[in-house]
């Protein structure tokens, strides 16, 4: 039986149905630890509804904290999650060693993408008692509930279990994914707002409506979790929430908190024309508020962008990757043509909205002339924002095995970096230009007469700390514009929302932060942080 067949008709939308089998004898503390994001985080809100809906309770503590050990006592709880990225593995094992430290009865859990997609890592760990891969609410709800009642736990699907007696590991299998979104009620945004205050004082809130891709990017997590995870179909693996169902969250949304710029983080809003249609009818009716999307540009049709200005949708990006067929189509396999590509922006831009783009340097097999035709196609679609990467061959992707047969050199999954967009993890040609070249590509693109010296420009290697404070500058420069843009679609105006003046405080506002920390740092964290919410540069690729 899935969860679709078991939610009632009449259940409110914001109550989610949770996992079958008996009510737990007692309830449980179940403690989130995560470092500070730039943006609030909807799986810790998923999960957090689910455990509350079936009788446990929850709380969150984000890293860094000075008080953290105070603080991990006072929560005292029975079970401690972590989400864990490729590149952040080690300092997760590291805390999770001092939590067990602390309080050794404690129960770890650990998902998120490392878990998922090296899920050997609980068998070199004995301080994990148990990892998640893939979906989490149903089984972590069913994992609470056994410890609870004092029942056997170590077969719940989706989990690796450590035999607390022998230390062996149960492999479990995979459940399907859950069919009907909408009953899982609304994210729990109070677990994440009661521990960050920031999350719940910003005016751009993050909301996603769907649920997997139906694209086989082959440097996307999507395509290894649908097939070699979780073994399953796009028509069971690709699923959208109901408009009523994401409309009513963003009006109980907008009832009880500071909500002036929702940012949707759907890998592709316009995946079905006829939700489109009714979403943006209702939204400018029921909603009101600019908002932001990523669109497909294979997908996209005008009548798509007309609709979505007309709702009020002030910014959109769409995925470039690459300029060059063959990387573009056959490595990424993005499956989208140069045309297609023109058309999305041509249109994005005509109607109004400002125009995103989602860029990769450093593809297996692609040269540095390859690297320059996508600055080049930047520019010729006029981008306002955009937003570049290098990429990262992560375990499981099918672009780790291409790099491989191709015969690059792959870094080890301990020495990925921290910040994927700094440097890259395999060995090419031209290594050090296409770093460099990374640095300056939103420079260039709003510069295009830079273009006839960067060949010279990413040679100078010793110039390297030179591009990547320009390079952080001038995205504070567009992150500054994107500001006023969000302020002007509310009809706010004067000096304080102009361009040059919000660049200037940002800047002025973090070398003032440099010297502060020394001296009051958890302050200037909280304070750095703040300028950070929303900051595309951080969150590009991550949606």
């Amino acid at each position: 039986m899935t969860v679709a067949d078991t939610a009632p008709a009449a259940r409110p939308l914001g109550v989610s149905v949770t996992a079958e089998g008996p009510r737990p004898q007692r309830s449980l503390k179940v403690l989130f630890v995560n470092d500070y994001l730039p943006q609030e985080m909807l799986g810790i809100m998923w999960l957090s509804r689910s455990i509350k809906d079936a009788g446990h309770q929850t709380a969150a503590l984000f890293l860094p904290d000075k008080d953290w050990i105070e603080k991990l006592h006072e929560h005292a709880p029975d079970v401690v999650c972590f989400s864990v990225t490729t590149g952040m593995h080690l300092y997760s094992f590291d805390v999770a060693k001092r939590i067990k430290k602390e309080l050794p009865d404690v129960f770890v859990v650990f998902g998120g993408p490392h878990p998922t997609f090296s899920p050997e890592m609980i068998e070199k760990n004995p301080h994990v008692d148990a990892i998640c891969r893939g979906e989490g609410e149903i089984a972590i709800t069913e994992l609470l509930n056994h410890i609870a009642n004092g029942t056997d736990y170590q077969f719940v699907q989706n989990l690796w279990v450590r035999d607390p007696e022998s230390g062996e590991i149960h492999k479990n299998p995979q459940r399907p994914p859950i069919a009907d979104l909408d009953s899982l009620g609304f994210p729990d945004r109070e677990v994440v707002y009661d521990a960050g205050s920031i999350y719940k004082e910003s005016d751009r809130k993050v909301f996603v409506s769907q649920r997997g891709c139906p694209m086989n990017c082959s440097f996307c997590f999507h395509h290894a979790l649908k097939k070699k995870i979780v073994g399953t179909t796009n028509a069971k693996y690709v699923r959208k929430r109901s408009v009523d169902h994401i409309i009513a969250e963003l009006k109980e949304v907008k009832e009880r908190y500071n909500l002036k710029f929702i940012h949707f983080v759907d890998d592709i809003f316009n995946l079905s024309g006829k939700w489109l249609d009714e979403f943006c009818e209702r939204y400018k009716k029921e909603i009101g508020i600019p908002f932001d999307v990523i669109l497909m540009a294979n997908m996209t049709r005008e009548h798509h962008i007309e609709k979505l200005a007309g709702a009020g949708c002030v910014y959109a990006r769409i995925a470039f990757e690459a300029a060059n067929d063959y990387i573009r189509n056959a490595i990424f396999r993005k499956n989208t043509t140069i045309q297609q590509l023109e058309d999305a922006a041509f249109w994005i831009k005509k109607h109004g909205i400002r125009l995103g783009s989602l860029n990769m340097l450093g593809g297996p097999g692609a040269s540095l002339e390859d690297d320059l035709e996508t600055v080049r196609l930047n520019i010729r679609c006029k981008v306002d924002q955009p937003l570049v990467s290098i990429m990262q061959p992560y375990p499981m992707f099918d672009i780790e095995d291409m790099t491989k047969d191709m015969g690059y050199a792959v870094a080890a999954y301990d020495d990925f970096p921290v910040n994927f967009k700094r440097t890259a993890t395999i060995e090419f040609e031209h290594k050090r230009e296409i770093e460099n070249l990374h640095k300056l590509f939103p420079f260039i693109i709003r510069n295009p007469w830079m273009m006839r010296f960067v060949k010279p420009m990413i040679r100078q290697f010793w110039l390297s700390k030179v591009y990547l404070v320009m390079y952080m500058l001038y995205s504070d420069w567009m992150v500054s514009e994107q500001a006023k843009l969000y302020a002007y679609a509310q009809g706010l105006r004067g000096p304080k929302y102009w361009t040059s003046v919000d660049f200037v405080r940002r800047v002025s506002v973090k070398g003032a932060l440099r010297a502060w920390q020394t001296l009051f740092n958890k302050a200037a964290q909280r304070a750095a942080l703040k300028l950070q919410m929303g900051d595309e540069r951080v969150i590009a690729h991550m949606d």
